[in-house]
């Protein structure tokens, strides 16, 4: 199941956020593949489209970061799997 995982880091937490992402790679952990991941020019904000089958390793991920960034985690469709439901609301 893919995931789109946004995130926003606060000015009072940036610096504690920079470290553990340098320390760390921000990588998930095992069980989710990070497909691809973007950071805001000017801002402190960014997304990443995740995978994994497993949800509860999906929250623990969000936990692992929660006392420095504010996460957002949002099930996402491909094209291909989103157009037939497209279709569908349009009776077709």
């Amino acid at each position: 199941m893919l995931f789109i995982v946004s995130w926003s880091i606060s000015p009072e937490r940036r610096n504690s956020a920079i470290e553990r992402f340098l320390k760390t790679g921000g990588a998930p952990p095992a069980g989710v593949s990070m497909l691809g991941r973007w950071h805001a020019v000017g801002g402190m904000t960014g997304f990443g489209i995740a995978e994994t089958s497993d949800l509860a390793l999906m929250q623990k991920w969000v936990l692992e970061w929660s006392d420095l960034l504010r996460m957002e985690v949002h099930p996402a469709l491909t094209d291909e799997q989103a157009a037939p439901l497209l279709a569908a609301a349009l009776g077709r």
